[in-house]
């Protein structure tokens, strides 16, 4: 995209609509550099923590930026929409049970932000979304108001651009200022007026283009990485069905220059790779057959282990399992699309007479989705192994990485993620 040579915005007050694992570190780094920032989330116990300086969910290191901004006024969280010169839009971007979208989030976030405009803001979606969601976001708000514009240069213009984030849980802090970012305008103007907003506080390259290519990158990026995934995977399962250690077979694989296979797991999991392929898959259905079979194997993964954990116990008159993690991945707290919190949740129902212990030490308190189930209970680590039949590591937070291997002597092991090999 070209774009002319324009001063660079400067934008006293910014709005971040939700407040999550991205949006409120996003607002914490803005606020940071600058700018005054209200957060809004529809949570109020989200808001009351954030309001006293205080993280709602488990980021290594990002308290002391957080209560740092909050302490010096910069960032004050609501859960009402105010006026702002700029808004970042973070909410959840869920799939439909056809896997199609579900942008009732954005939309209400939108209605919201039409309410407050004047002419001249920044609306940026970061929300992962189809190619023309942006588009539809510009529509929706200028439909309600139609006395503004997209139309450059006049004084009720509203711009509107997207910007998906590419942080990654556990390294935000690192991730969320050196990492290059992608900036999509609906209009050229758009896009640098959001590439001024976000060098505020991003040292990595900002990269130009157009709102769709922009959402269609993001999805691009995780499906790569799905693909990749679910090679691994499915080698996995082959491997053991052949009889051979899949880590070590991966290991000598990558010694070939040109191969890097990355390690197979009990699924994939998180709010973008787990989600952002079927966007793909249903934009175009006839023609994404490679990543929808993908989407396929990753999400068969959990199946797998399943059956093999349901054969084992079947040695046992009330076994007992010891599930380790059920987090989507290593020391975090993340459990959106987690595939070992549903494999747990599959192991209470599934499994004759057994009784779950779940290990995880980065939440206080487990899900409703496991305290349904009153054969599921949340133990220490060791309490757990020693008193398991079954040891099923689902996650490798580094706790498990280190334990006493004496503990595990006698049980029957279902390590998932090589970490016990």
């Amino acid at each position: 995209m070209t774009t002319s040579a324009q001063p660079k915005a400067v934008f006293e007050t910014v709005s971040v609509i939700g407040l999550g694992y991205i949006g409120l570190p996003t607002a914490a780094f803005i606020a940071a550099h600058g700018s005054k920032v209200i957060g809004v989330d529809l949570n109020e116990s989200f808001v009351e923590r954030i309001n006293a300086g205080k993280v709602p969910f488990y980021e290594p290191d990002f308290g002391e930026l957080l209560s740092g901004v909050v302490a010096n006024g910069q960032l004050i969280a609501q859960t009402a929409t105010p006026h702002a010169d700029a808004y970042i839009v973070a909410v959840p971007t869920p799939f439909k049970d056809n896997y199609e979208v579900d942008t009732k989030y954005i939309q209400a976030a939108g209605s919201k932000i039409a309410e407050q405009l004047k002419g001249g803001e920044l609306i940026v979606l970061e929300s992962t979304s189809p190619p023309g969601t942006t588009e539809k976001l510009a529509e929706l708000i200028l439909a309600e108001r139609p006395d503004l514009t997209l139309d450059e240069g006049k004084g009720n213009t509203v711009h509107f651009a997207h910007c998906p984030e590419r942080v990654l849980p556990g390294r935000i802090m690192a991730e969320m200022s050196e990492n290059d970012r992608v900036i999509g305008g609906v209009t050229p103007r758009a896009a640098e007026l959001a590439r001024d907003l976000y060098a505020t506080f991003c040292n990595g390259e900002l990269l130009l283009t157009d709102a769709k290519t922009a959402e269609m990158a993001k999805l691009t990026e995780n499906s790569f990485r799905d693909v990749n995934i679910a090679f691994a995977n499915e080698l996995s399962i082959i491997a053991e069905r052949l009889g051979i250690d899949v880590w070590e077979l991966i290991e000598l694989a990558n010694h070939h220059p040109r191969v890097n296979i990355l390690q197979p797991g009990p699924g994939v999991g998180g709010h973008c790779i787990a989600v952002d392929p079927w966007f793909i898959v249903s934009a175009a259905p006839d023609e994404a057959r490679l990543i929808r079979t993908a989407r396929e194997v990753n999400d068969g993964k959990p199946v797998h282990v399943l059956d093999k954990v349901e054969a084992l116990a079947q040695r046992f008159k009330a076994p007992v399992v010891a599930a380790l993690g059920i987090a989507f991945k290593a020391n975090i707290d993340d459990l959106r699309e987690s595939p070992s919190l549903n494999i747990v949740d599959q192991l209470a129902d599934h499994v004759k007479d057994v009784d779950v212990r779940v290990v995880e030490p980065n939440v206080e308190a487990l899900p409703e989705q496991l305290t349904r189930h009153a054969n599921i209970t949340k133990q220490d680590l060791e309490g757990a192994i020693r008193e398991a039949d079954i040891v099923l590591l689902l996650v490798d937070h580094d706790q498990f990485k280190n334990i006493d291997r004496d503990l595990l002597n006698e049980k029957v092991i279902v390590d998932t993620k090589g970490v016990w090999r």
